[in-house]
């Protein structure tokens, strides 16, 4: 993909405020803005960068940008508008004597309220920052110092327009919809930035301005006035820089966790990053789907190239529906879900949150949460965040999640191993399925015995078009004629994984049917014990079955002494079968055609086997029938849909 917008070291003058100062209007927690501010910054010249920040955040935030890649969080309490008085009255108690109790009430009182700053390697105020300490350019703060930060925000376009749309029509184009500020901390902070940079003009030649998108109109129109009454910074507290949980990034990097990662191994290895909001997320699912296959194994479906292609252009409806460019977290988890299941959606979400550049030594890192954080001594603090992007909500999304390791222990110690029975709806589904395996095997029978005939009075079971073209100068007509199916079948012997590895299936076991509509089924499984799902509910996979329909009561096949000259899990399913089936003929579905040891086993009981391909049936529907919940007892399945997940 190739951008639109020429690479050229001329700025427009809508980004200019007087003759010295460049300012570049950002979306904060943007990747797309931090990457143009850093393109800027490198094609320009400029003596001096403006941030919109206070000073007091100078030493803790460029400590955190030289951490980088590791984020971190830099933090100022807040003080309630009557906790100066407060101060006060700690002075005066510090005088009589009383300081120790007046400070513990202080901090109760005005302790739980802090602004913030992400250092965020996808926020542009910071990548401004680290390149101008890269590239040894002075930085100025030039925010008033406030106790109690007041955050502003609103909707704003999807930055991904920047690749189409030049930086100074982004900005003009935002201008209808960006309120003029009242009265309030906002317009003091607009008066006091515009005032510094007036003061900054008279040492520097050249001046970029990072600020907020909703700021930039005002504060030009206030460094166009002839006087400022600029406004006094107001007493605060100390900053203090904190490490951040890796399992709670989420909620202070602007981008995904794994996309911010990507933006930092693209700096690192010197590859283009320009298009990385699209193409980290194509990186996430095909990171998300290695996880997937290497936890679930065998019982992973199969994530094809066109399937995740369908994904992705599901995505991008859901993401045009809500009048987007690029994905949010809940849409890509959402349409990883419809498509794939919720085991694929838990791994993305587990990947999407992932970071690769961690500090291992975090022991007092910060949990973070939306507007809100715990600190290490486990006191929570309300946040307002000081370069604030896109507003985020809270969304739902119905996903079963994996169950946690004590939970399992407690299902283990009260698994009770002489009641066992299986889930009615997975029985429904393998049965109507083994249905469909003996109506093909008879049709494939029956396509043995078809022949061809010269049309005369009937069309009989329609036209052969073969022959009528092998026989054309004939100029004859020739029809189909199948004779009627002979006989029934009883038996079908469905061969998922074949060869199979005995040491994977050491589960081994003959049920018998609760109805009429049941099968009598004889199988070889994964372990169902290693795999508890619920309070009462085990998973396993099939590796291969035998179906005896009508049900009847036989030996079970894994004792019978009669079996005994078999050596392989198939080769005993497949001599059960011959010995128990009453037709002639046996339905074998399998993902090769029977081989020469198969048909001698079945040429000894006098049956033939009639091979179904396995390919011949949809991957998915395979690997669902795959799978056998197993539940201990009949009073588990009034639950029991609540915790089975299907993949």
């Amino acid at each position: 993909m190739n951008s639109f917008i020429e690479d050229t070291t001329l700025i427009s003058d809508i980004l200019k405020i007087g003759p010295r100062v460049t300012v570049l209007p950002v979306i904060h927690g943007s990747g797309d803005f931090a990457w143009e501010v850093r393109r800027i910054m490198l094609e320009n010249t400029f003596d001096c960068v403006a941030v919109p920040l206070p000073a007091s955040f100078r030493d803790a935030v460029e400590e955190g940008i030289e951490e980088l890649p590791v984020p971190c969080i830099t933090i100022q309490r807040e003080w309630s508008p009557g906790d100066y008085s407060l101060r006060e009255f700690q002075a005066e108690q510090d005088f009589d004597g009383g300081g120790e109790h007046a400070e513990e009430a202080g901090e109760e009182s005005g302790s739980h309220h802090a602004s913030y700053v992400p250092i965020d390697p996808c926020q542009p105020v910071i990548a401004a920052i680290r390149t101008a300490m890269g590239e040894h350019i002075p930085r100025a703060y030039i925010d008033q110092e406030t106790a109690v930060f007041e955050p502003h925000g609103q909707m704003l376009p999807d930055s991904f327009a920047l690749k189409r749309v030049p930086l100074e029509k982004f900005a003009a184009t935002t201008l209808p919809i960006i309120p003029r500020p009242v009265e309030g901390q906002r317009k003091r902070r607009i008066r006091k930035m515009a005032a510094r940079l007036k003061d900054l003009c008279t040492y520097h030649q050249s001046i970029l301005f990072v600020c907020n998108i909703l700021d930039w109109p005002w504060i030009k129109e206030e460094f166009d006035l002839a006087k400022i009454d600029e406004p006094d910074d107001e007493q605060t507290e100390e900053v203090v820089r904190h490490p951040v949980d890796n399992r709670t990034l989420y909620f202070l990097l602007g981008e995904l966790p794994f996309i911010t990662s990507l933006y930092e191994k693209a700096r690192a290895e010197l590859d283009s990053d320009q298009y990385l909001a699209i193409d980290g997320i194509k990186s996430l699912l095909l990171a998300a789907r290695d996880a997937y296959q290497s936890d679930l194994k065998g019982r992973a479906r199969k994530i094809t190239p066109h399937l995740l292609a369908t994904c992705m252009k599901y995505l991008r409806n859901l993401t045009l529906l809500e009048r987007r460019f690029t994905p949010d977290l809940p849409d890509i988890l959402l349409a990883s879900q419809q498509i794939f299941g919720d085991p694929f959606a838990l791994h993305v979400f587990d990947t999407a949150k992932s970071y690769e550049y961690t500090d291992p030594d975090e022991f007092d890192a910060v949990r973070m949460g939306i507007e809100q954080c715990a600190l290490a001594d486990e006191t929570v603090l309300s946040l307002s965040n000081r370069l604030p992007g896109i507003p985020v909500s809270w969304r739902e999304l119905s996903i079963k999640k994996k169950p946690d390791p004590e939970d399992i222990k407690k299902w283990q110690q009260r698994w009770n191993p002489y009641q066992q029975c299986s889930w009615p709806p997975e029985d429904e589904q393998i049965e109507n399925f083994r249905q469909t395996v003996f109506d093909r095997a008879q049709q494939v029978l029956g396509a043995d015995l078809a022949r061809t005939e010269k049309f005369t009075s009937s069309i009989k079971d329609g036209i052969d078009i073969r022959d009528t073209l092998r026989h054309w100068y004939e100029g004859e007509i020739y029809v189909k004629v199948m004779p009627p199916n002979r006989g029934n079948m009883d038996c079908a012997v469905m061969l998922f994984d074949s060869p199979a590895d005995p040491r994977e299936y050491p589960w081994r076991t003959t049920w018998f049917a609760e109805h009429d509509n049941e099968s009598t089924l004889a199988f070889f499984a994964t372990n169902f014990q290693d795999n508890l799902v619920g309070p009462g509910i085990c998973l396993a996979n099939y590796g291969g079955a035998m179906f005896l329909f009508p049900p009847r009561h036989i030996p079970d096949i894994w004792n019978d002494r009669r079996l005994n000259f078999t050596e392989t899990l198939e080769e005993r399913l497949i001599a059960a079968a011959c010995l128990h089936s009453q037709c002639n003929a046996i339905a074998l579905l399998a993902p090769a055609p029977p081989g020469a040891g198969f048909r001698k086993l079945a040429k000894k009981y006098g049956k033939t086997l009639v091979h179904l391909p396995l390919g011949q049936f949809s991957a998915s529907t395979i690997a669902q029938l795959r799978y056998v919940h197993v539940l201990n007892g009949h009073q588990i399945r009034s639950f029991a849909a609540s915790f089975i997940r299907k993949a």
